[in-house]
């Protein structure tokens, strides 16, 4: 198990394994199960010996011998006995190998269809939704004395550490004779909470300065380290603090109201449900109005249900947002010199998933990424519809 690398899912990780391209990488997709009967008969192991037959059919098929295919997949097969692995399950599990970086696997709040795919890359699509689709925002929680960052969606909220590019206490940015300096404007004002400047006179200002150059070092190093620069950010903080951080707020896409309260007494259970329910209707809103936009524009060149238009603008970066049947997929070949799209019945060695590389292509140039039902689409008998940017 020594070559199995585990690590937080985030954006950063999707960007990085959409870049591998590499002969017979291999994707798997498998539901964990939490509890009950399927947990305690080893259904995911069962699962997942089924998807290492379908791989290993389909490396053969493609002229590996014998002895190498089963070298090359003995990683996954060693997960089929780890039984540390499936007695912390998670909703369900993505599996990647290639021969370059070997195998890493990420357990992951969203439960996936039984799925395999080989290719000369991953097969990303099916994880979109835990960023775009569900929606990306950031919430930074601060008070004087706790700072922390988290990125999240309806599905996940995990921390993005900061301790080496911003500071995270008042002390930090002010200097540690802070404490000292301000007992005397506190002497007699603990009753007042947090982040609250009541009276007049020196105290107040000079406390109100501090405040100001310590959001401005958090500001500074927040800026620098969110990987998705349009994605809303929160802050968790008490209504006092939140007009004076917007002052030496840059980021372009602040949200309009504070989760209010003191976020160090929050746990984070809390505060992802809490944060959630506030950015909701953000991301529902720009769904709608781009489907609305959609329809403004369907009988101009500005939209497509063509996959022979769409793949194409995919790959240039044309498409402002792609709408993408659920539970749908279409496989095939583009010849990029050519211009030349050619479909075919199922997956095969050599030809690929042009729903994974059009909806890949499209979020990694900033494009937006919905799923949608059937009965949702735009144009119903299409696979994906496109919006242009131009």
């Amino acid at each position: 198990m020594n070559n199995i690398t585990t690590h937080t899912f985030t954006e950063k990780t999707f960007k990085q394994l959409a870049a591998i391209s590499d002969s017979h990488c291999v994707s798997i997709y498998l539901p964990m199960y939490k509890k009950g009967k399927e947990l305690n008969e080893g259904l995911g192991q069962s699962n997942l010996k089924s998807c290492l037959r379908k791989v290993h059919s389909d490396l053969i098929e493609d002229g590996y011998d014998e002895n190498m295919v089963s070298t090359y997949l003995t990683p996954i097969n060693n997960l089929v006995s780890e039984l540390g692995f499936w007695r912390n399950p998670s909703e369900g599990v993505v599996i990647f190998l290639d021969k370059i970086n070997g195998i890493r696997y990420y357990k992951l709040p969203l439960s996936f269809e039984i799925q395999t795919y080989v290719a000369d890359h991953f097969y990303l699509i099916p994880l979109l939704p835990f960023f775009h689709n569900n929606g990306i925002y950031y919430l930074l929680n601060i008070s004087r004395d706790h700072v922390k960052l988290f990125e999240g969606s309806r599905n996940f909220f995990q921390e993005i550490y900061i301790e080496k590019i911003a500071p995270t206490q008042l002390e930090e940015a002010v200097g540690y004779d802070f404490e000292q300096k301000m007992l005397q404007y506190r002497t007699g004002q603990m009753m007042h909470p947090a982040g609250s400047f009541h009276g007049q006179g020196e105290g107040k200002e000079d406390q109100k300065k501090e405040l100001i150059h310590f959001f401005r070092k958090i500001n500074e190093g927040v800026t620098k380290v969110l990987p998705h620069k349009n994605a809303p950010l929160i802050l968790a903080c008490t209504d006092e603090l939140f007009p004076i951080y917007k002052k030496t707020n840059t980021h372009g896409n602040l949200w309009n109201t504070n989760l209010s309260g003191d976020p160090e007494f929050k746990g984070e259970n809390e505060l992802h449900n809490q944060s959630w329910s506030l950015i909701q209707p953000y991301f529902t809103t720009n769904k709608q109005e781009k489907l609305e936009k959609f329809h403004a524009k369907s009988q101009t060149s500005k939209t497509s249900s063509q996959l022979s238009e769409i793949v194409p603008a995919a790959i240039k970066g044309k498409i402002d947002t792609l709408f993408v049947q659920k539970n749908k997929d279409v496989f095939g070949t583009y010849h990029s010199v050519k211009g030349c799209l050619i479909l075919d019945d199922r997956k095969e060695m050599g030809n690929l998933s042009l729903l994974n590389m059009a909806a890949t292509k499209t979020y990694l140039q900033g494009g937006n990424v919905y799923f949608l039902e059937k009965e949702e689409m735009p144009v119903k008998n299409s696979a994906m519809n496109a919006l242009f940017r131009f």
